[in-house]
């Protein structure tokens, strides 16, 4: 585009937001004058974007109708303490906590349903769902019309980076500390995460579920546009800096035509399919750093004709949030922003 947009990141400092900075510059996004962001605590730091250092100020003093378009990056409280301001200064906004009513900022991943986009109004304001729930809808957007799922199970072992960056340094002093023979003592986490999985990315409520698990199950039905569809979600932690693996079984209506899934999954947008015998995608391997989602492992039930599982494999810090977030912004752009560019 040959306009420019002024474009505000909250939460530049952190993993997803120096990412989600580092992709505007990538993908040439139009950007005319871009404010960083992030709490009183992070101001002052710099972060590059084409070719300079620019200095990350204090979101509690800036001033939301300087931009157009703001990416909240940060945690829940900061969305909930600064997306109002920003919608009442007319600034348009994509979140990626969660933090928002899905009624009032649904979500929306490209690939998946972009026609959300008909039913808004501006200023607009949307949500950049969880990063497996961003790899999910990808994988199974495109099979909706092959398979009708009644039932959709699953297990996704999440790299510590969902955690930000105290998550990334927790596992690497672990790391450190049992390979060099020392005391380990947990601080972020509550027990050991190196060279060991934790059955729970987060805590419980009453009935056992974490947050997270909650709202991987409401923004999938909502991206498949399946209110009623039944999901089983299960989010651990994995000794992974970077790239979530999902394990996905789904029970469809009908028989399913495992061939016809392969042929449809190797044309799908935004998805990588591995479909060498013997080989699989893995995160470390394949996805991390990457744009796509990995795909492999496809096959039926061992008794069930209606049976679908495979395997998943994406970056959670790329693809699954600022990659899919900075598309979204991409697409409204193109679509509902372009009378309101300067």
């Amino acid at each position: 585009m040959s306009q420019s947009l002024d474009i505000a990141v909250i939460g530049a400092t952190g993993t997803v937001g120096e990412t989600l900075v580092q992709l505007l510059d990538e993908r040439d996004f139009p950007v005319g004058n871009l404010h960083l962001l992030a709490s009183g605590e992070s101001a002052g730091a710099s972060v590059p974007f084409k070719g300079r250092n620019l200095r990350v100020r204090d979101v509690a003093e800036f001033d939301f109708s300087q931009v157009k378009l703001a990416f909240f990056a940060a945690g829940e409280s900061v969305t909930r303490s600064f997306a109002a301001r920003a919608s009442a200064a007319g600034c348009s906004l994509i979140d990626l906590s969660g933090a928002l009513d899905p009624m009032q900022a649904p979500s929306l991943v490209p690939e998946a349903n972009p026609e959300l986009l008909q039913r808004l109004d501006a200023p607009y304001q949307l949500t950049s769902p969880s990063a497996s729930a961003v790899a999910l809808a990808c994988v199974l957007a495109p099979l909706r019309d092959l398979v009708r799922p009644r039932r959709v199970s699953v297990l996704a072992s999440l790299a510590v980076s969902s955690r930000g960056r105290e998550g990334v340094n927790e596992l690497a002093r672990q790391t450190a500390e049992l390979l060099n023979a020392r005391p380990l003592e947990p601080r972020f986490f509550d027990r050991q995460i190196a060279f060991n999985i934790l059955a729970q990315a987060g805590v419980p409520d009453a009935d056992g579920h974490i947050a997270l698990e909650r709202r991987l199950v409401g923004e999938l039905r909502q991206l498949l546009a399946e209110p009623d569809l039944r999901v089983a979600a299960t989010c651990a932690l994995a000794p992974v800096f970077f790239g979530d693996s999902l394990a996905l079984s789904l029970v469809s209506e009908r028989e399913v035509d495992i061939d016809a899934v392969r042929q449809r999954l190797a044309q799908a947008p935004g998805v990588e399919f591995v479909e060498d015998e013997g080989d699989y995608p893995t995160a470390v391997g394949d996805a991390v750093g990457q744009d796509a989602v990995y795909v492999g492992r496809v096959r039926g039930g061992l008794d069930d004709p209606c049976e679908l599982n495979l395997w998943i494999a994406s970056d959670n810090a790329r693809k699954g949030a600022a990659l899919n977030a900075v598309q979204s912004a991409e697409l409204l752009i193109k679509h509902y922003l372009s009378k309101i560019l300067t």
